[in-house]
């Protein structure tokens, strides 16, 4: 069904002012999800013609794209993207600081704590002292990564975890916004064995005291990088500051496309959205500009690799895990993450008049308004 977009949103218009437990009839369905695939292809077309753009774009095994060196891709992401990881290590459950993108915007007070002394992996609870256990009896992944919220909150909690799973011959990496690093605490996780430092620059719009501090962390962390959702306050800023920011002699960048949850999507209220494979809901601006990010590193030659961390790519993330887990063919935990699809979500794309449909035809008898039956 190649739905119209007027059409599209006249019924985008109804689904919006329903109550949230109207329940959606199997034909209403069908329209909902031809509105989904006609704005999904328009923007996978936006997006083939900036690739297009880009001479040397590379893919890891078509899992991925990015540029530059092959060397220097993250080696995290290679664990989560080909291997057996990203084994999640949750230890902080507070932030030092509130980001509109956040994923917890709004509940950063009312977030759970792991317990006293203890660490949570893959949904269990650990002491450090259980660690040695753990290693001993299930196969080791090929990388884990700490996270939830702030770990330099309390960084010094991490280095003998750090230097336990570094002796077993795991890749770690670690999230930081950057703010609370020091040249004692970045030395002391390098010595404890930490792999890989991912600083969300654009947590600080590209503060000149976290640049400070990607210099810092590289004389001792063999690779650091920077892993920010790509908005257009990042784009903006890290041009500005761009020959400080190479100046740090950083790896990569991981552009994530920002994707959004009940949390966070009230503030974007208004930008124009799609739904990619009826799971992840981003707004159309990030990964445009992702691929324009890219596209500048190529053609000016930075000494790094820009990687499109794209919803493409955690679909793809999730086939791989599942796969490792054993789990049955075609199995993933790519989804959405809404309860119920927040219509109203996608109305400035429909009234955007400068955004057209690929092709259109006439919704078919049965389809129309006032064809069906409540």
């Amino acid at each position: 069904m190649k739905i119209s977009k007027k059409d599209a949103l006249m019924w985008f218009e109804f689904f919006s002012s329903l109550p949230e437990d109207e329940e959606i009839m199997t034909k209403q369905q069908e329209i909902i999800y031809a509105t989904f695939a006609q704005i999904e292809a328009a923007i996978d077309h936006r997006h083939a013609q900036h690739m297009s753009e880009i001479k040397h774009l590379k893919t890891l095994e078509n899992r991925t794209f990015y540029v530059g060196s092959e060397e220097k891709f993250p080696d995290g992401c290679r664990s989560c993207l080909l291997g057996t990881g990203l084994s999640a290590i949750r230890k902080t459950n507070k932030c030092n600081i509130v980001c509109k993108f956040c994923y917890n915007y709004g509940e950063l007070e009312d977030i759970p704590p792991v317990g006293e002394g203890m660490w949570e992996i893959g949904g269990t609870k650990f002491y450090e002292k259980d660690l040695d256990l753990l290693l001993s009896i299930q196969q080791k992944p090929t990388g884990i990564s700490y996270v939830y919220l702030e770990p330099f909150m309390e960084i010094e909690k991490y280095y003998p975890v750090v230097k336990k799973f570094r002796d077993a011959g795991i890749h770690q990496h670690l999230y930081t916004n950057g703010t609370l690093c020091t040249e004692e605490n970045l030395k002391a996780l390098g010595e404890a064995g930490l792999d890989e430092l991912r600083f969300n620059l654009g947590a600080t719009n590209c503060s000149d005291k976290v640049i400070e501090n990607i210099g810092i962390a590289k004389k001792y962390i063999k690779h650091v990088g920077i892993e920010t959702p790509m908005t257009p306050e990042f784009f903006e800023s890290f041009f500005k500051k761009k020959e400080e920011i190479l100046k740090t002699k950083l790896d990569f960048i991981n552009c994530a496309e920002l994707h959004l949850n009940a949390n966070n999507i009230d503030n974007y209220h208004g930008e124009n959205m799609y739904i990619s494979r009826q799971g992840y809901i981003s707004p159309v601006w990030s990964r445009e500009l992702t691929l324009k990010f890219m596209k500048a590193a190529e053609e000016e030659g930075w000494a790094l690799v820009v990687h499109d961390c794209s919803n493409y790519t955690k679909f793809a993330r999730g086939l791989n895990q599942t796969s490792k887990e054993g789990k049955w063919f075609g199995a993933s935990n790519y989804a959405c993450e809404f309860d119920r699809i927040p219509y109203e979500v996608f109305l400035p794309i429909l009234r955007d008049d400068s955004f057209e449909f690929l092709s259109e035809e006439a919704l078919p008898a049965g389809y129309r308004a006032g064809e069906i039956v409540f």
